[in-house]
């Protein structure tokens, strides 16, 4: 009973004045990474795009976790990573509800990118990554902007509880 009673609370808090810029970010992060992904497919679907010496825009379908890991061919696989994947960013919109300004901030880039994912995941059935960091022949794994921003999103977090201590 308690759990629910604290789940009801988290929820109306949600609707808050501050929570609403929070969101406002989210969405905002969402949609540029939608159109930068839309941008790639309408464009660069069968060439490989030398940007400078060491950027190429080079569109590849990711059906793994982040940076491709987790690729299987396994469409129960798939469906577990999605279902995981689900209950992280429920997860991350519970927790971020209640923390102070400094971390609904961090949570908003992560949730941001990971919505972007996210979608991608439901309604193409992979990942369209496209940006290609490389120097000479050593490759960084292909990424999008969704990407970046969770792994800001993570880097600033743990930055923060490394300097908060």
């Amino acid at each position: 009973m308690k759990l629910i009673k604290n789940f009801s609370k988290k929820f109306f808090q949600l609707y808050k004045k501050e929570n609403i810029f929070f969101f406002i970010i989210i969405f905002f992060l969402f949609a540029l990474d939608r159109i930068t992904k839309i941008f790639v497919i309408n464009n660069y679907t069968d060439n490989k795009i030398f940007i400078n010496n060491f950027i190429n825009f080079d569109l590849t379908w990711n059906i793994g976790i982040g940076f491709g890991l987790l690729s299987y061919d396994s469409s129960l696989i798939y469906n577990i990573i999605t279902i995981i994947i689900t209950i992280v960013i429920l997860i991350l919109f519970y927790t971020s509800v209640g923390v102070e300004k400094i971390e609904k901030y961090i949570f908003s880039i992560i949730i941001g990118g990971a919505l972007g994912n996210f979608y991608d995941r439901l309604t193409l059935s992979a990942v369209p990554d496209f940006i290609d960091i490389h120097y000479n022949n050593f490759h960084w794994f292909t990424f999008n902007v969704a990407d970046i921003f969770i792994t800001l999103g993570i880097i600033a977090f743990l930055m923060k509880g490394i300097f908060e201590k």
